[in-house]
């Protein structure tokens, strides 16, 4: 077929993200009943039972355009983490206001650092902006901050550090990161992507949002898709100085955070008593998976989030193919730079036992 629609050189370049099959089809091919899907990284025990109240009840009014400016979500967000009401700017997921950073602030020519591997949507939107990403391989699957900051020279403008990372679920140490940030040059911007803190069960953690006022570059970046369950509603949100927000909104679609995210983000922000209890659900899935991983003699990153990369020495492809023979969806890691590895959701204890028994099973050849 002949192109008669030229597209921008660079999105020419950029690969789609490659979605995976439905449910309903992976079900009919192998002929299952069942699927546990364990490779995205969502909550599996759902979002607080008040926001599906909220939902069923205070959830009308769709014929109205939601609040552009979020205002009560604002409110709460603001009371909830002690930080002042302009320092907020909230987006279609975490991934809308890394685009409003890389818009704002990523010009022809200018480059952002990163780590390799990483969550790709840094790469991405730099690239699109006519930026340059800097890739910094990861050092036993952790960010190598002083190879970082010897990465920056004067086109350097913005630094990403996903803590925990996706995809190897690890974090830098406190220290580590604390004297990072304060060695990274004033007028370049240290985004700190943090989707899966509370998840977090070690001590050795850099908590970043009181930080935000001592460093006027610094931008915490906090999402609502991950423990909170509304991964399907979209909503994250960003921390960070006064004039930076002040010019994301000037970037931002007016309406961009439906009135559905901002209520049931509202609510779910309340009950942090179900996020205790995933929390810890969480934490004793991933001693079970981390014990089980020792006993089959297969390494793991040591993982701090809600998803573990084990090394199953064989090719991920095919691992997760007998896998999702046996009902069970995980995210091979070949497409993630390391090809013999698996990313697994920590599930359920059930799902967890039967992944176990699963991937036992697959590495046997049965």
């Amino acid at each position: 077929m002949v192109v008669k629609f030229k597209t921008r050189k660079r999105v020419e370049a950029i690969a789609p993200y490659v979605l995976g099959k439905s449910l309903e089809e992976i079900k009919i091919e192998n002929g299952l009943s069942q699927i546990r899907k364990l490779s995205e990284n969502e909550n599996i025990y759902g979002c607080s039972p008040e926001v599906k109240k909220w939902i069923s009840f205070e959830g009308s009014d769709l014929n109205l355009y939601p609040d552009g400016m979020a205002v009560e979500l604002t409110k709460k967000v603001s009371d909830f983490f002690k930080v002042d009401q302009d320092q907020l700017v909230f987006g279609n997921g975490s991934d809308e206001v890394i685009r409003l950073l890389t818009r704002a602030y990523i010009s022809e020519g200018e480059e952002a650092i990163m780590a390799d591997v990483t969550f790709p949507r840094y790469q991405t939107n730099v690239y699109l902006e006519g930026g340059t990403p800097v890739i910094v391989p990861l050092e036993n699957g952790i960010h190598h901050l002083e190879n970082m900051l010897e990465a920056i020279t004067k086109k350097t403008k913005m630094i990403f550090v996903c803590n925990p990372n996706n995809p190897t679920g690890t974090i830098v140490g406190r220290d580590e990161l604390l004297s990072f940030i304060k060695k990274v040059p004033e007028h370049i911007l240290v985004v700190i992507d943090e989707a899966y803190v509370e998840y977090v069960s070690t001590d050795d953690f850099l908590h970043t949002v009181p930080l935000v006022e001592q460093f006027e570059n610094l931008i915490v970046l906090r999402t609502f898709s991950k423990i909170y369950g509304l991964a399907g509603l979209r909503i994250g949100f960003g921390i960070m100085n006064k004039e930076i927000t002040e010019q994301l909104r000037k970037v931002k679609d007016v309406f961009n955070v439906s009135r559905l995210a901002q209520g049931a983000a509202r609510v779910a922000l309340e009950d942090q008593a179900f996020i205790k209890k995933c929390s810890e659900n969480n934490l004793k899935g991933r001693k079970f998976l981390e014990g089980s991983f020792q006993k089959m003699g297969l390494n793991y990153f040591p993982s701090q989030s809600n998803f573990i990369m084990v090394d199953c020495e064989q090719n991920g492809d095919v691992v997760a193919r007998g896998l999702m023979k046996k009902g069970i969806i995980v995210r091979s890691g070949t497409l993630l730079g390391y090809p013999t590895t698996l990313r697994v959701t920590i599930g359920s204890d059930e799902d967890n036992h039967y992944f176990i028994e699963s991937l036992t099973q697959v590495l046997k050849g049965v």
